[in-house]
């Protein structure tokens, strides 16, 4: 067994406590469940789940010919049976395309989904309905898949592009799955990524002859680098959500392990402060490590906001050139922004790029705005005067900027180094 697998891969004994939770659960809900069924979904139910992840998916089937008219209840009459059979626990609704619940039940983090019980893709009111069928699917995978696919899993966690969250953009569970099944191991999916062109099409079950499902696929569902064809509906792009950032990250991170493979490929790096402070001094460079309070909020949301925030911190330091910049998350209230830039300082003068002179309105507004303007290579240039050359203060004012103030609800504390 690989040795990376050893430590990644349940044991016999967290495997039985898991599924006594999960049973327990399950019976309890079912109880309350007049028509509906609760079942195990997401990786658990698919053998592909990582040590330690004690986050399960239970989906509540609802019969198909009752409720397909009917798909806007399902979650009012999922909430009435989940109050019956656990009156003391509190659930969180989580707004969304149908709502599901979210409810800490003896340490594990467990999502409630309500959904309708088909057969056939084609037959989902709602993509959730379809999440039985990939399951199913998965489960198919021989057991030396699943295990490759367990190495994937925690080799994109590691480095930052797991999650197919908005503000992650990176690689679901699910995609993994497919795309390990498809080239039958970590190691050769990696070795298959340095080859990969933008627009690389992975059909695991020949949906489309001759990769020609950029051809009948729906141009929306198409724009992202990597296009996944889910295997139990062909009319989707599995990685729709996978950004070129994350899907050039992978590559980088894919090259670098197969020249000198490493477990230090599956640890993920905890960064401090202090830590963090001696690497951007060692490189004699300056930062800024800002930690934020976050107002409460769905996970998506939050995180959005935090990208939001980050990048237009960084687009208005870029005059002390931006070397690195990253962040964390606690996923409750309180994220930290951590920046490392060239230089502390900013010229008193420097140059303001403007419109190309075919665009007249924009470059007449341009020149109203700035008074010591010219032309070069065709475009209206000027010199601007800088009040604030220090990167301190720059930072203070950026802070105070009203793009700002929906993303951010206080600071806590703004380290420079």
């Amino acid at each position: 067994m690989n040795p990376i697998l050893t430590t990644i891969k349940p044991i016999p004994e967290e495997q039985q406590k898991v599924a006594a939770v999960t049973q327990l659960f399950i019976k309890r809900l079912n109880s309350k469940l007049s028509v509906a069924e609760a079942i195990l979904g997401g990786s658990g139910a698919k053998g592909t789940w990582l040590s330690g992840n004690h986050d399960l998916d239970i989906f509540v089937l609802f019969p198909l010919k009752e409720y397909s008219s009917r798909s806007a209840e399902l979650s009012q009459l999922l909430e009435k049976s989940l109050k019956q059979a656990f009156p003391k626990l509190e659930f969180q609704r989580i707004h969304g395309s149908r709502d599901y619940f979210q409810v800490v039940y003896e340490k594990f983090n467990i999502e409630i989904v309500p959904i309708l019980k088909i057969s056939r893709a084609d037959q989902a009111v709602n993509i959730t309905d379809i999440s039985p069928l990939h399951t199913r699917w998965v489960q198919k995978q021989p057991v030396k898949v699943k295990d490759e696919i367990m190495l994937a899993k925690q080799f994109c966690k590691a480095n930052e592009f797991y999650g197919a969250e908005s503000y992650i953009g990176g690689f679901s569970g699910y995609v993994l799955e497919i795309i390990v099944s498809y080239y039958g191991s970590f190691e050769k999916m990696l070795r298959a990524s340095l080859k990969w062109k933008n627009g690389e099409v992975i059909d695991v079950e020949k949906a489309y002859p001759k990769k020609n499902a950029l051809f009948h696929l729906n141009q929306s569902k198409i724009r992202s680098p990597l296009i996944v064809i889910d295997p139990v509906d062909k009319n989707r792009n599995a990685a729709a959500a996978l950004t070129e950032e994350k899907w050039l990250l992978f590559r980088r991170k894919a090259a670098e392990y197969l020249k000198k493979p490493s477990p230090s490929f599956f640890e993920k790096k905890k960064i401090d402060r202090d830590s963090w402070k001696e690497a951007v001094r060692s490189h004699s460079h300056h930062g800024v490590w800002i930690d934020l309070n976050l107002a409460e909020g769905k996970e998506d949301v939050i995180g959005v906001k935090i990208v939001k925030a980050m990048e237009f911190i960084r687009k208005e330091l870029s005059p002390f050139v931006v070397v690195d910049a990253r962040w964390a998350w606690d996923k409750k209230q309180r994220a930290s922004l951590f920046i490392e830039l060239e230089r502390a300082t900013r010229a008193v003068e420097e140059i303001k790029p403007g419109p190309p002179l075919s665009m007249k309105e924009y470059v007449a507004d341009f020149q109203k705005k700035n008074k010591n303007t010219y032309v070069e290579k065709g475009r209206i240039m000027a010199k601007v005067k800088i009040s604030q050359t220090s990167l301190e203060d720059n930072l203070r004012s950026i802070l105070k900027k009203e793009y700002l103030a929906d993303k951010i609800k206080s600071l806590e504390k703004t380290t420079f180094v």
